[in-house]
């Protein structure tokens, strides 16, 4: 891949494996409430579009704001506790950093969390922007998180690559006109990533180097 200035990760399911984080919260705010738990199937599948449309399928309309502070209160610290860097995404970040690229972080997960998340792994330093769906009108699969970091950088989107794990980063990616790599080892199925046609899949992060 030539003429390559950009690198945008998603974040969990690309980098951060927070599921069992997630797991527990998700399933302390619904005992909290009276809900029944759920599986880490259930709940991984349902990850990836903001903490707020996670608990949505789940609670009635009138207890989700409720919930969801519960949520959160619990969150700051199980991410602390349960969250870990996925296999060699560290050495991909250190490689790609010294090879001069410009990395950043396009999430749907609230600012606050991403930032914990980010700083408690110590992968802080290989980014140089980090944007999150909460301080924008549209969280992905629509393309504003991807054009706003593109234009941060003052790049055209042929200059950029999108990494990420779900259907919806494809769909993002595609949108934004944006050559994206898919490592189907998060929250969607392989088979689902597969109908939106990313640019490439790889079997795991490391195999990223590989395809730049």
């Amino acid at each position: 891949m030539e003429n390559i200035k950009l690198i945008i990760f998603d974040l969990d399911g690309t980098l951060v494996d927070a599921y069992l984080a997630i797991n527990k919260s998700f399933n302390y705010a619904m005992r909290k409430f009276g809900y029944p738990a759920r599986g880490p199937l259930v709940i991984r599948r349902a990850v990836g579009w903001g903490d707020d449309n996670l608990l949505k399928p789940f609670v009635k309309r009138e207890d989700l704001a409720s919930v969801l502070r519960v949520y959160r209160r619990h969150h700051r610290q199980s991410l602390v506790k349960y969250s870990r860097l996925i296999t060699g995404a560290k050495r991909v970040l250190e490689y790609l950093k010294n090879k001069g690229y410009k990395l950043a972080v396009a999430s749907n997960r609230p600012t606050e969390f991403s930032l914990i998340l980010i700083k408690h792994l110590g992968i802080g330093r290989y980014f140089n922007f980090v944007l999150c769906a909460d301080k924008l009108r549209h969280g992905k699969p629509h393309p504003e998180i991807l054009n706003k970091i593109i234009r941060k950088f003052s790049l055209s989107p042929a200059e950029a690559v999108y990494v990420g794990d779900m259907a919806i980063d494809a769909q993002a990616g595609r949108r934004a006109g944006i050559r994206t790599i898919i490592v189907p080892v998060g929250s969607s199925p392989k088979s689902q990533v597969k109908i939106e046609k990313p640019y490439r899949i790889i079997n795991r992060i490391s195999g990223l180097l590989k395809v730049l």
